[in-house]
């Protein structure tokens, strides 16, 4: 902290008195891909790799932005904060003042340092856990009665309006509402949430960052979302009471599956319903404290993301499915949007560094440059921190 505390006044060129201190986390979906946008049910928990800022209040409408890990300062002018929809960095912390603005709350001018401890691009949600703590820290800064929950849609109002990303709300929602040593079951049509006891016993989550560039991952989660579209529009000639693929049972899909003439369409359509009855079962075998078959959902997760759903790519497979087959390996499977991005395994504890060489010296050997291993508690959601880890 102290640390932090001279860069913010080597960088902002003022004193650190009166800064404050928040924390947010990023998030590891650990079952459920693919079925927040289908109104579906998702498993996230956040992380303990995240995002601090420390933050002052100003006395004028002057936003000051700078990073730990990046040069330079950027600035804003509250009263303006439309003409800085497309700079390259800062976009996604002033698109959430600007939504409190158009709340109607008061905001001040403040000075912002922010330090990340988690990977950019890694598929764990650096850009939510920027979002929420900065959404934190300004309702705190200018005493705005405002809930976690509240914060989690209020980010995603801002990626929808002022990013123009139309996300689904788990990955906000993930940051934002996090606990210790539990996940969460969230239904992303309702928002209704269930905290869920995440006892790893004598195991560990181990996370491994393919280091791939996601060129990819925007455009074909765009394709993803028409289609299921397409084939949502399908089935409600015949099920009009339906509003997403998610509606509908396992059961109640295979009655349908011959509607859906293209086979593009019937295998993604597969996939979402199938995916979030392993979400839903999940939950019920953690509650029971059963690993070994939270890991059997794990790697079903994968295969069907694979096969049916098609958007894992060789290093994601690389990853996971050589994990699979690892002494102490209880499961493992890609998370977030696929085509890069992280799997995350479970293991035992034992196992957990002859893991990690193994599979990067598999991975280094076949893709040709090497992964990155994180091992990260489970940690709470957004909130003030008097101490930083």
């Amino acid at each position: 902290m102290n640390e932090l505390l001279k860069a913010f006044e080597e960088r902002f060129q003022t004193s650190s008195n009166g800064v404050r201190f928040f924390y947010s986390g990023g998030r590891v979906n650990l079952i459920g891909e693919h079925t927040d946008y289908n109104d579906g049910y998702v498993f996230p928990a956040a992380l303990s790799l995240g995002s601090y800022v420390c933050i002052k209040n100003r006395s004028d409408s002057i936003v000051r932005l700078a990073a730990t890990d990046l040069d330079g300062v950027v600035e804003a002018d509250l009263r303006h904060l439309d003409q800085y929809k497309s700079i390259p960095w800062g976009k996604y912390q002033l698109g959430i003042i600007n939504e409190f603005l158009c709340r109607g709350d008061k905001v001040r001018g403040a000075d912002i340092l922010y330090y990340d401890t988690i990977p950019h691009s890694g598929g764990l949600s650096s850009s939510a856990a920027i979002q929420l703590v900065t959404a934190r820290a300004i309702a705190d800064m200018n005493e705005i009665e405002i809930s976690n929950v509240e914060l989690a849609q209020l980010a995603r109002r801002s990626e929808h309006r002022y990013i123009g990303v139309q996300c689904g709300v788990m990955d906000q929602f993930a940051s934002a509402m996090g606990k210790e040593r539990h996940a969460i079951l969230l239904n992303c049509k309702t928002l209704e949430y269930e905290y869920i006891p995440l006892d790893l016993k004598d195991c560990c989550l181990i996370i491994a960052n393919t280091n791939k560039k996601r060129q990819l991952a925007d455009s074909k989660y765009n394709e993803r979302f028409a289609e299921c579209q397409k084939a949502l529009s399908i089935l409600r000639q015949y099920r009009p009471e339906i509003t997403a693929l998610c509606d509908l049972s396992t059961a109640e899909l295979q009655e349908l599956l011959s509607k859906l003439d293209d086979p593009v369409l019937r295998k993604r359509a597969v996939h979402v319903v199938s995916e979030n009855d392993r979400v839903l079962k999940s939950a019920e075998v953690l509650k029971k404290g059963d690993l070994e078959t939270f890991g059997q959902y794990l790697n079903e997760s994968h295969a069907s993301l694979k096969e049916l759903y098609e958007v894992t790519g060789i290093e994601l497979d690389t990853l996971a499915e050589n994990a699979q087959k690892m002494d102490g390996v209880l499961g493992s499977r890609m998370t977030g949007a696929g085509f890069g991005g992280c799997t995350v395994s479970i293991v035992k504890q034992d196992f957990a560094e002859e893991f990690c060489q193994k599979l990067d010296k598999i991975y280094s050997a076949q893709i040709g440059y090497a992964p990155s291993f994180y091992r990260p508690a489970i940690s709470g959601g957004s909130r003030e921190v008097l101490e930083i880890k």
